[in-house]
């Protein structure tokens, strides 16, 4: 049933971000606000909270993303919020990207990053990852500072960790 949940709610998601503007600004929108509430407690408690209003939960979204973001992104998160499906949001998302790749013909790498990538960045990456996996690759980013430097990229079932985290790990057993 909460499978069945969250596709009504990426399908819909994906309809109205579809002909609302631009699909990929606001899908990567709602991935980075996705991948904020799924790192934050705080915020996806007090997002969540029922004893808190509807009309203010979703009033402390458009507080946060307003100006920052699309007002489609703003008003498809205030919605999910207001239907106290916060919670939901990251899988409501990850089906909303992977929905979006498969109709572009693409893969989706989600890649972590201790910075933030440039556009330049995530291009080149995108067609390196493409050149080795024969497909088209869709890159989307989460900057993650624990993993202290370098990428660790996900396509699918297939991890590539190329993190300092990782080699400084290896050479502590090592040692």
């Amino acid at each position: 049933m909460a499978d069945d949940r969250i596709q009504a709610y990426a399908e819909a998601l994906f309809a109205v971000a579809s002909a609302e503007g631009p699909l990929a600004e606001v899908e990567d929108e709602l991935f980075r606000v996705a991948q904020v509430i799924k790192g934050n407690d705080e915020l996806r408690d007090k997002l969540g909270d029922p004893h808190i209003p509807a009309a203010t939960r979703q009033q402390i979204v458009v507080d946060l993303l307003g100006g920052r973001a699309a007002p489609a992104t703003v008003n498809l998160v205030a919605l999910v919020v207001g239907n106290g499906r916060v919670r939901d949001l990251p899988a409501i998302v990850d089906v909303l990207v992977a929905k979006s790749a498969a109709r572009a013909e693409k893969e989706v790498a989600e890649v972590r990053s201790a910075i933030e990538l440039s556009d330049d960045q995530k291009s080149r990456l995108a067609a390196a990852l493409g050149t080795a996996t024969g497909k088209q690759v869709e890159v989307k980013v989460i900057v993650d500072p624990s993993i202290q430097g370098g990428l660790v990229t996900q396509i699918g079932d297939t991890v590539i960790d190329g993190s300092i985290k990782r080699r400084l790990d290896q050479l502590k057993n090592a040692l």
